[in-house]
């Protein structure tokens, strides 16, 4: 690959990318990257206000951006959706579900112990990150085998590797994403067209709001005894920043990976491969 056709590869002029949970942390810097780089995009996201923020973020690139309401719990509305991005750019050429998280109602803490986690909030959870990036591939992913190419991005985590004290519903969760990854690439690439790609990111720990009450003292923001553990085990002794989630992201998405399909990539500052030793 010459120099001009590794700029090309990154180029992602005139296609079209869905990013849902593209107004949240993670999934609004892979949005915005994904603008700077050419695409056109559509922002899916439950909360207008945030969206609203994120096309002031995008700037010159918002003209290529549409923001789209939609539950990704709800298959009519992401089907809406599918219908409105087909007719304002004509083609879904790549989605990136970054829709997901966890709730403290389905975290075990000493005045919430395991047994008594409500049945409401561990399906929620469950629900949130693997079901709704299941209906998202159906509903974003039927354009991308109606054409034969495309490439699905699922954001798994670090706690699929390593199920997490304290978060069952949500380790669980993620380990069913990226079996759904590998599972979903063997089929399209069989049953519709081996130009249709799906892999995953496995950030390993971010601080975001829905994690910080984990990691983070509410009156001191020092770290908590967990936030610390996890600083130990990671030898790049830092969290990782939304930023670091680009790099990865890009190259999933682009032609660069051409030959790159089910796979689960761990961003994680070494959190996987240190034994602790």
């Amino acid at each position: 690959m010459d120099s001009k056709q590794l700029t090309q590869a990154f180029d992602f002029t005139g296609r079209t990318i869905v990013v849902t949970g593209g107004a949240g942390v993670l999934g609004s810097e892979i949005a915005c990257a994904l603008a700077s780089c050419g695409a056109q995009l559509a922002i899916v996201s439950r909360k207008a206000e945030r969206g609203r923020e994120l096309m002031e973020r995008l700037g010159e690139h918002a003209s290529r951006t549409m923001l789209v309401r939609a539950d990704v719990l709800k298959a009519e509305e992401l089907q809406r959706a599918a219908r409105e991005v087909l007719s304002r750019f004509g083609a879904i050429d790549g989605l990136v579900n970054a829709a997901g998280g966890n709730v403290p109602e389905a975290t075990t803490r000493p005045e919430a112990k395991f047994f008594d986690l409500p049945a409401e909030a561990l399906r929620h959870v469950l629900d949130l990150n693997l079901v709704g990036t299941i209906l998202c591939c159906q509903s974003f992913g039927r354009a991308m085998a109606e054409t034969g190419g495309g490439a699905i991005l699922n954001v798994s985590s670090m706690a699929a590797f390593r199920p997490l004290t304290r978060i069952p519903a949500y380790s669980a969760a993620k380990a069913g994403v990226s079996n759904f990854t590998q599972w979903l690439a063997v089929h399209l690439a069989q049953e519709y067209s081996p130009g249709i790609r799906v892999n995953a990111i496995a950030p390993g720990f971010f601080l975001t709001e829905q994690n910080r009450f984990l990691l983070q003292d509410k009156q001191t923001g020092e770290w908590t005894a967990r936030g610390r553990a996890i600083l130990a085990h990671t030898p790049m002794n830092r969290m990782g920043v939304p930023e670091d989630l680009v790099g990865a992201s890009l190259w999933l998405l682009s032609l660069a990976s051409a030959f790159v399909t089910g796979v689960v990539l761990p961003i994680d500052g070494g959190f996987s491969a240190f034994s602790g030793v």
